[in-house]
């Protein structure tokens, strides 16, 4: 017999039918419930595999109710309702249900939608011990690797951001009295790309000395278990002058992750994970720590043998990249370094190696099309078909064609067999841009090929079978689409799976002047022109502006700036006359990076890809189009040192 299935439903009739269904196809029913404290008391005498729950119940408490204890105590539900109301569904979907069966639902949808949640549950089960084991193997490895001290928590820290995302991570900053005090902080200044602070870096950065940080330690009270601290609690935590004080202000973070360990001599030795994002930590990621302390607590301890880190000469504060970075590899022609931007990178690294289907949010001109290849070039799909097909671009007379095919004479015009987007992704991937725009009619149909992965062409009667990866993309809100009757229910949570938001440029203004060099490169190279920079009254112009066309509105300015301008600097660019910021931007201006650290920025990159090289042919120098003289006072005066370049 399958799994084990309560059905929590008020309505006798449609509940009967339920149980006739699940037990025709082999699954056994607990029972039927007709509120939650019905069913809480069924789930106490015999604990269900799945629960099919109604949203709409009798009595005070709603489903959505019964799902948030259900989410709590691990057991997976899905949805049964007809009501599509904004507020529900938003309630709904932070619930995290497995699946969502709209009612009136055929036999098949009832039973594929249940085959699709237990294939969700058995894989997220054997995804997440696979993960937990792969980490506890390559902490061990470390414990055998070469390399310094820094190096190899470097190492830590860079294996810990598949799992528990940060921008700032402090290790073993408990003891800074001590003499033999090693702790290092890790700010994360790219996706695999992390600048290394020991005591004498932050005092240096934060101009304090190493007493005031010893005192603002004092402040900081150290915690006993595992806990993370979102957005409210972690202001009220950083209102007293510590050390977490220090760290919020000094890199503008927004939520901790605080996770105490026992050493060596039962010494402390903690790792607190901050974010920029408000809601960046949950009870997952503590209970995933507890999982993993014992290997992490081997593997610090082993790093602290007094032998080891007697050898272990401390190295100066620079960006390091470690190994297997992917910036190159998987995401070309995909610019900048911000944290709302590298956290889009940390959801394209976990969506891409599997099937699962992913839902791309953004507005226009946020580089969704990208996104797509990202994640179609870092799958086990490469190398097979990307179809991509906008459903904004065709008459919704023509989409089902495109998309299904049809058989020669199926309609006026038919003269031939036409092969469709699906077949032609078997195997590969099929990407569906402004997937908000399609006809309520043909969303049905889609919801079946996602479903039963198998079409029907235009005019055919043979069912064919397709392996397809599927990737959808929109501008639009589709939850107000659905609220509003123009987006199906259950379409959405099949698309939902995965959702990865793109950030509107303005959210992240830092990237602005490494995008706008790399469009300038680009087209002044495509117009024969040698361009080698943009003037600061362009950049502060260019900050300023709000960019309602995101990357794109910028992209195609400074194509025409590029083709306008007369000497080798742009010093001017033509921007729509609304280009001052809003107030809420520039309350936000405190954060940005000023002009000198973006030519800073720039120059680093370009030296990196010369490999360091000044004079020559494709060198720095000539790439900026300056004087290699003029390019070494450059970068004495910025700062910019030979161990900047690894």
């Amino acid at each position: 017999m399958k799994e084990q299935i309560l059905i929590v439903e008020d309505q006798f009739v449609e509940a009967e039918d339920l149980r006739l269904l699940l037990e025709k196809a082999g699954y056994g029913v607990t029972g039927i419930a007709r509120s939650v404290p019905l069913a809480l008391e069924m789930i106490r005498e015999k604990r269900p595999d799945f629960v099919l729950l109604d949203i709409f119940l009798k009595g005070k408490q709603t489903g959505i109710d019964l799902a948030r204890l259900l989410a709590a105590d691990h057991i997976p539900f899905v949805y049964l309702s007809a009501n599509s109301n904004e507020e529900i569904l938003n309630a709904a979907k932070q619930t995290n249900p497995y699946g969502f069966i709209v009612k009136p639902y055929r036999e098949k949808d009832l039973l594929v939608t249940l085959e699709i949640a237990r294939y969700r549950r058995l894989h997220s089960v054997e995804a997440k011990y696979q993960k937990e084991s792969e980490l506890r193997n390559f902490l061990k490895s470390i414990i055998n690797s070469t390399g310094a001290w820094p190096q190899k928590l470097l190492a830590v820290a860079s294996a810990l951001q598949s799992y528990i995302p940060f921008d700032f991570l402090v290790a073993g900053f408990d003891n800074l009295r001590e003499p033999a005090f090693k702790g290092m902080c890790f700010l994360r200044i790219g996706f695999d790309e992390y600048q290394m602070i020991g005591a004498q870096e932050l005092s240096m950065i934060t101009g304090k000395s190493r007493e005031e940080l010893i005192t603002l330690q004092a402040g900081s009270a150290p915690e006993q278990q595992a806990a993370y601290y979102d957005q409210e609690a972690f202001k009220d935590m950083c209102r007293q002058p510590s050390l977490r004080q220090l760290f919020a202000d000094t890199f503008q973070l927004r939520s901790n992750l605080e996770m105490p360990m026992s050493i060596l001599d039962r010494r402390s030795f903690s790792f607190c994970l901050y974010s920029r994002r408000p809601d960046a930590y949950s009870t997952e990621q503590v209970e995933l720590f507890e999982r993993i302390q014992y290997s992490l607590i081997q593997a610090i301890e082993h790093l602290l043998d007094r032998e080891v880190v007697k050898k272990a000469a401390l190295q100066p504060a620079t960006p390091m990249a470690t190994e297997g970075s992917l910036v190159e590899d998987g995401f070309d022609g995909i610019v900048g370094k911000s944290h709302l931007l590298l956290h889009v990178f940390d959801h394209i690294k976990q969506a891409a190696p599997s099937d699962t289907s992913v839902l791309i949010l953004g507005e226009s001109g946020t580089g969704k099309e990208m996104i797509a290849n990202c994640l179609h070039n870092l799958s086990a799909r490469k190398g097979n078909p990307f179809i991509k097909l906008n459903c904004a671009a065709l008459p919704a007379t023509l989409i089902e064609s495109e998309l299904f095919g049809h058989e020669k004479g199926a309609f006026t015009g038919a003269h031939e067999r036409r092969i469709g987007k699906f077949e032609r992704a078997d195997t590969g991937t099929i990407f569906l841009d402004e997937i908000g725009e399609m006809p309520m009619e043909l969303q049905v149909k889609l919801l079946r090929v996602l479903q039963e992965r198998e079409i029907e062409r235009v005019g055919g009667k043979d069912t064919i079978k397709v392996d397809v990866r599927f990737i959808a993309a929109t501008n639009k809100n589709l939850e107000k689409e659905v609220a509003e009757g123009r987006f199906r229910l259950d379409l959405y949570y099949r698309l939902n799976v995965f959702p990865i938001n793109l950030p509107a440029l303005r959210d992240r203004r830092e990237d602005i002047p490494a995008l706008a060099y790399h469009f300038m490169k680009q087209y002044s190279q495509k117009a024969g022109k040698k361009i080698s920079g943009l003037s600061e009254q362009v950049l502060l112009k260019m900050m300023a502006y709000n960019w309602p066309g995101n990357i794109r509105e910028l992209e195609h300015l400074v194509e025409r700036s590029v083709l306008l301008a007369k000497a080798s600097v742009i010093e001017d660019i033509l921007l729509p006359t609304v280009a001052k910021r809003d107030e809420a931007a520039a309350a936000d201006g405190a954060t940005l990076k000023t002009i000198v650290e973006n030519e800073r920025d720039y120059i680093l990159s370009v030296l990196r890809k010369c490999q360091g090289r000044i004079w020559g042919p494709g060198a720095a120098a000539e790439i900026l189009n300056i004087n290699p003289s003029t390019l070494k006072s450059k970068m004495k005066k910025l700062g910019i040192r030979k161990e900047y370049l690894k």
